[in-house]
């Protein structure tokens, strides 16, 4: 009668055991589905950002063209001041007082 406890206890300990291995396998197999779930849901999101990211990217290079556009021509319009500094300073070196101090510039 011993003899049959322990072989019946034995059987119920393996059984146990592989039980608690497919239910722990369950778990984590749900577990890493929803993990996944949550990571493509992320990964639509961050593909989103991106793409707006990427208009605001060529929007903003339009309007930096733009502005080298303009100031380039406005470069072009702008005279040289040169030869009047020039001539200030001939004038200032012909025409001022001894006693004053000469501008610094």
């Amino acid at each position: 009668m011993k003899l049959w406890k322990y072989l019946i206890g034995a059987l119920a300990f393996i059984g146990g055991m592989f039980a608690l291995s497919a239910t722990s396998k369950k778990k984590t197999q749900k577990e890493t589905d929803l993990r996944i779930k949550e990571n493509e849901k992320l990964t639509k999101q961050l593909k989103e950002a991106a793409k707006k990211v990427e208009e605001a990217k060529v929007q903003t290079k339009k309007e930096l063209t733009k502005a080298k556009k303009k100031t380039t021509s406005t470069k072009k319009k702008v005279k040289s001041t040169t030869s009047a500094k020039k001539t200030t300073e001939n004038f200032e070196k012909k025409y001022r007082k001894k006693s004053r101090p000469s501008k610094k510039a």
